[in-house]
Parts: C-alpha cells; sequence; structure tokens
C-alpha cells in the first residue's frame, strides 16, 4: 500500500526559504509521476509543480517558476521514494498547507491517486 508523508514546513519570514521532504513507500512509485499541491484558507487546492518517474520532466505554476525546485529520489531496491521542494525567497502568499501527491505529473488534482496528509508553510511579512 502506498503512503505520502510530508514533512519540513514551518514558520519563516518573507525571503526566507524552506525544504519541503515527502517520503513515500511502495514499490510501484517509482513508475508514477508525483507532485506539490497547496491550499490556502478558503482556497480551493491548486497545483504547485510535478515531476516526471524518472525526475526529467517538470512543470510548475507560473506564480512560484524560478523561486521553487522540485526533486525525487528513487530508490527502488527499497521501494522507498523521496520527492522534495525546494522553496525560495518565499511570500507571505504562498501560506498554506502543502500537500504531496503520486500518480502522474499534470496540474489536474483528479489524476493522482495517493495525498499525504500535508504540512503547514507560513510566511510572515
Amino acid at each position: 500500500q502506498v503512503q505520502l508523508i510530508e514533512s519540513g514546513g514551518g514558520l519563516v519570514q518573507a525571503g526566507g526559504s524552506l525544504r519541503l521532504s515527502c517520503a513515500g513507500s511502495g514499490r510501484t512509485l517509482s513508475s508514477y509521476g508525483m507532485g506539490w499541491f497547496r491550499q490556502a484558507p478558503g482556497k480551493e487546492r491548486e497545483f504547485v509543480a510535478c515531476v516526471g518517474f524518472d525526475g526529467i520532466l517538470k512543470n510548475y505554476e507560473a506564480s512560484v517558476k524560478g523561486r521553487f525546485t522540485i526533486s525525487r529520489d528513487n530508490d527502488r531496491d527499497n521501494a522507498k521514494n523521496m520527492l522534495y521542494l525546494q522553496m525560495n525567497n518565499l511570500k507571505p502568499e504562498d501560506t498554506a498547507v502543502y500537500y504531496c501527491a503520486a500518480g502522474g505529473c499534470t496540474s489536474i488534482p483528479e489524476v493522482y491517486t495517493t495525498w499525504g496528509q500535508g504540512t503547514q508553510v507560513t510566511v510572515s511579512s
């Protein structure tokens, strides 16, 4: 059974950096793209970034392009996969709960079949 667990969220001042991690277990995860979404209070969940199964294809939401970097490490032998989101030059509007998801590399959340519980990122001005 595939599980995703996020970590690395926290409180940071505007202009600062955070690195989110997502630990995924399950032998099939390395065959799927993975992505990050976020949801701010009172808003719908929105796409942030995604990466293909081999780590080569990457897509970013326009407002984070150039500030955020997505990457992944696949450990096929041990059926463990790590997904990362390096976030630099953070802005107050980046404040949200960030979710890790597996199932593809697309901005359409319905494509993803597995979701983590989320990690809170708060950026103060």
